[in-house]
Order: structure tokens, then sequence, then C-alpha cells
């Protein structure tokens, strides 16, 4: 895990962009000029904390890459490379598979990661994992192709001004995070992309998928298809070796690791595993809240930590909290999203810092194994409200480009349609990049073993029935539980939690909207009166209106966090 940044087919250096990437990688910077060429690599060692030092030449290639190769032991193994392999990095494998296959060799990774790749055959390469768990930026510039783990690098290098997208700040509004980046001029890799830069210019070829549409294999690194006409005990059978495998190969580090547990049944499956391939108590963290009627899921959390003999670690976050961590929160979060869920998981990952370095969550198993309730919903027959499963913004323009971007394959069921938007659109985009930069503000990798090639192999094409059955989702993954961690009590009705933001604004709501409504960028997407009855009437912009505001002024206006959440807020007592 680190930040990295290049310059590909151009002048200059990518040391201006590395050094506003160092909370990802504090464990030291490397840069390479080259002419026409730059690499920067702010790492944060993991794996090989001696010889793992990037960028990485073998094989006539170099690679500067963020995030992890799970399965570089298997691939050295099977083609041979121990006795040629100079360090013990994850990466190196992947330059000596270029050597004989070319960029078919990215189809074998598994993991996560955001990579460039200059090969010996003199063709270069930007590549993101399929999942897109891992970010990478691209800007365009004078004949050059610039890129950087987060847009940050590029304003504060003073390659870019800091200019909005109107239609990028609307989609973050309707929907709590945004289809494109909100800076403009900046692109995303989209999750799964191989594009080629060819004499200045980006070339996509495509994009590799995990969830592979009707009628097509999955990808060289998936070989764990659910069995066609298995019963439910052979399922439960098989899912156990495919959670496993995923977890043993998610685990491997040179440094600590743990995990963030709350009371649901994803990170309860990860404990749960972790517990069992491990012979010292895997370290446990849990966030709860302190506000009146705030719903958490505590108790439930230490009932698995006690049943699994977790080193269990709770966290509190009250009003205090909110108020200190917004705002760095809007710092982080350069891209933005203004999912509240945000604040318990960079609180979360400010207390295991210095206790861990990677920590393992339960991201992506509703959306492989149909844990959502919108889910139930588009399976019900019209006359009993079933509906397909989208947001529903007040303006057309926005949802149309949500349903452009979600638009899924031909040949799937319902429920497989909805899992295929929320895979395209929800979950790179709001909760993988919450997971990023919360935990990289910390210098903290996090790892998601249900988000793995294996897994998406078994579970997406899994019938309905095993996925949904009455009023409950995760079928399968419930019936696996009960077995291995009935503590987790599969089948009792979930509380879940929610972030009480709404009553920490409220006795601000007047001051903060007679405030922020007068920000320009506020005002280029909310009329004053807008904003002004959604603090009224406590409407669901109200906490986005807030965060926006903050962020626009620290990202767009370069004031302070702590000047930021002032200006909106005023003194807080």
């Amino acid at each position: 895990m680190c930040g990295i940044a290049g310059v590909l087919h151009g002048p200059g250096s990518a040391r201006p962009m590395i050094e506003a990437l160092t909370h990802r990688g504090p464990n030291g910077v490397r840069v390479e000029d080259h002419e026409g060429l730059s690499f920067a690599h702010a790492r944060l060692s993991i794996i090989d904390l001696e010889g793992g030092w990037q960028p990485l030449h073998a094989a006539g290639s170099t690679v500067i890459g963020n995030g992890e190769v799970y399965n570089y032991v298997e691939l050295a193994a099977t083609f041979g490379l121990k006795d040629v392999l100079a360090t013990g990095s994850d990466f190196e494998p992947l330059l000596h598979l270029y050597e004989k296959e070319g960029p078919a060799a990215f189809q074998r990774l598994r993991g996560m990661y955001a990579l460039c790749l200059v090969g010996g055959d003199g063709r270069t390469w930007l590549v993101r994992d399929p999942f897109g768990i891992k970010p990478l930026y691209v800007l365009e510039k004078d004949g050059a192709v610039l890129f950087a783990s987060e847009p940050r690098a590029f304003l504060e290098a003073g390659l870019l001004a800091p200019e909005m997208e109107p239609e990028a700040a609307a989609e973050l509004l309707a929907f709590n995070y945004t289809l494109s980046p909100i800076f403009r001029g900046v692109h995303r890799l989209e999750p799964g992309e191989i594009a080629e830069v060819v004499e200045g210019r980006l070339v996509r070829q495509g994009r590799r998928r995990l969830i592979s549409e009707p009628g097509h294999a999955p990808s060289a690194a998936s070989r764990s298809p659910s069995p066609a006409g298995a019963g439910e005990e052979q399922l439960v059978r098989r899912l156990d070796a495919v959670l496993e495998d995923s977890v043993r190969v998610h685990q491997r580090s040179d440094v600590p690791y743990g995990l963030f547990l709350s009371g649901g049944i994803d990170s309860a499956a990860v404990a749960t595993l972790m517990s069992r391939l491990n012979a010292r108590p895997m370290t446990a963290f849990t966030c709860g809240f302190d506000a009146p009627g705030a719903r958490d899921e505590r108790a439930q959390a230490e009932r698995v930590a006690k049943a699994l003999n977790l080193d269990w670690r709770e966290t509190r976050f009250g009003e205090e909290d909110f108020w200190r961590i917004l705002p760095d929160v809007a710092w982080a979060m350069d891209d933005p999203t203004a999912d509240y869920a945000t604040l318990p998981t960079y609180k979360l990952a400010e207390a295991a810092k210095g206790t861990l370095t990677v920590v393992l969550t339960g991201e992506g198993g509703d959306e492989l194994f149909g844990g959502y309730g919108r889910y139930r919903r588009a399976l019900r027959p019209a006359w009993l409200g079933g509906r397909a499963a989208e947001p529903r913004p007040a303006d057309a323009a926005v949802l149309d480009r949500w349903r452009a971007a979600a638009a899924p394959p031909k040949g799937l069921t319902r429920l497989q349609q909805a899992q295929w938007r929320d895979i395209e659109t929800w979950l790179p985009n709001d909760l993988l990049l919450k997971l990023d930069r919360c935990l990289m503000a910390h210098g903290l990798e996090g790892r998601t073993p249900f988000l793995d090639p294996e897994v998406a192999a078994f579970a997406f094409p899994l019938p309905d029935r095993f996925k949904v059955r009455g009023r409950y989702g995760k079928w399968i993954l419930r019936k696996w539980l009960e077995g291995v961690c009935p503590a987790a009590e599969p089948w009792a009705r979930k509380q879940g939690f929610t972030v009480p933001v709404d009553a920490w604004i409220a006795p601000r709501a007047a001051d903060i909207a007679e405030r922020i409504c007068g920000l320009e960028a506020v005002r280029r997407v909310r009329s004053a009166e807008a904003v002004k009855a959604s603090f009224e009437t406590g409407g669901a912009e109200r906490w986005p209106l807030l965060f926006f505001a903050v962020w626009s002024l620290i990202h767009l206006e370069k004031a302070s966090p702590s000047e930021a959440l002032k200006a909106c807020v005023g003194e807080l007592g």
C-alpha cells in the first residue's frame, strides 16, 4: 500500500506530486527521473520490508504500484520464477510474466492494485484492479500523461486549477458519491481498466471484469465458479473453502494485521476465518455511538469477539468526535463521498493506528451475496411493490447518467442486475473510496477478502434462492455462518447502525444554513432557499450539504480543515 505518481511522455518530475501523498506512504519516498519519464513512490511497507522498494526493475521492464498482489507466491511457483526473483516484493513476478505474456499477464493478478508498467517491449500501461479497490487518477496535459493515487497530487503540484464539475457536484448530493471526479480535467481509471499510453495519449484497451457476463468465462485469476446444480450442503462446504482461501491470502503481510468488526455477518465471517487461521488472538476494533437513541451493534460485536477469543477493542464516537473529525474527513476525501459512514471509519483507523498496519474488513459481502433490502424488493412482483433497485434523484439528467453508468448486460436475473449496478457504481465510488481515503490518511492498509476473484466467481453466479430467501438476504452466507460461528446469530434481525449526524447538526441548523448558502460552490448546485429549506426541515440533504460546504472550502478555496469548519459552523463551545 502506498501512494504513486508519475509523468509519462513529458518533461518534469513527479516529485512535487508525491510530496502531496506522503500520508499514504509514511515509510519513505523514492523518485526516479528519466528523459520523458518520472516515477515517484511513497511507501507503506507491508511485504519485503527491506527489498520491496519501488519502482521495481526486472526482465527489462519497470513497475510502480499501489496495493497488493496476493497471489505473487503462486505466480512465482507456477511459472518457475523463484530462482530469478531479486526481491520478495509481491509486484516483481508481474515483470517476469510480462516478459513472457505481454499485457495478458495483467489477467493473472489476484489482488487490489493500481499500477504503471513500462515494458521491455516499449509499451506503457496503466492498470487498475477489477473492483476498483485501489484508486488511480489521470491528467492529460501538454502532450503528457500524468497519474497519481489522489487528485490532490495534481492540485498541490500546481498542475491543475481547482475547478469543480457542477455535474459531479449534483451527483454527490443525489447519491452521496460521484460517477466521475469532481475536478475538471481529472479522470479516474475505471475498475479493471487496462489502458496504454501511446505518444502522450491514454488509449483505453478495455476492462477486466471478475463478474462475468452471461456466456463469458471468468478471468484467468478466477477458478472457483459455483458448482452447477449443487445443493445447499455442497455449496456451504465450497463456500467455506473459498472464503478461507481468500482470507488466507489477504493475511499475507510482514507487519501486524487485524480487522474492523461490526455486528454484521460480513465482518463476523472474516473474523471467524482469521481466528481459524491464526494461533494468536486477532485484534479487532469496533466503533459505537454515544448519542441518545443511536443504534449500533457493539453488543453483538462483543459476543462474536468473546466467542472467537479476539483481542477486542471498542472505540466510542460522540458529538465531540463528529465536529472534530468532520473537517479531517473532508480533507481526506479529496475525491468526495458524502457517506456518513466515513466518520466511524476514520475514527476506527485513528484508533487502530500504532497497533495495526493492515486491516481486513467486510466490504463487498452485501454486493456479492445479495444482502441489501433493495435486492429483495427487486425480486417482488410489481403488484407487491417490486421495482428496479435504483436511486431516485429529483434531477432526471443525474438519474440518466447513473443509468448509463450502471447498465447491466443482458441475461442476468433481476437480482443480478441490481447487484451489477451496485458493483459498477456505489461500491467503487463510495464504499471503497471511503475505505481507501480514511485508512490511508492514517497510513493503514485496508483489505477486502470478499472482493476477490475466487469469491466473486463463486458468489455472483449463485441461483437467486441461495442469495435471497424470504426476508433474508445473503442466505448461503448465513447458513455457513450458522455452523461455524453461531455467536454471530446470523438469522437474528439486525438493527444495523446509523451515525446520528442529524441530531448533532439540528441545534445549529439555522446558523449553518445561513453560513453555507452563500458559498460559491454551494450556490452553483443549490439556491439559498433550497439550502435553508433542507436545514429547517431536516431533509435528506442536510448532512451532504454541510459536508460539501466544508469540502469545497478545503479543496476549492484552499482553507485549512479548521478554517473550513469554522466558516460553516462558527465557534464550537
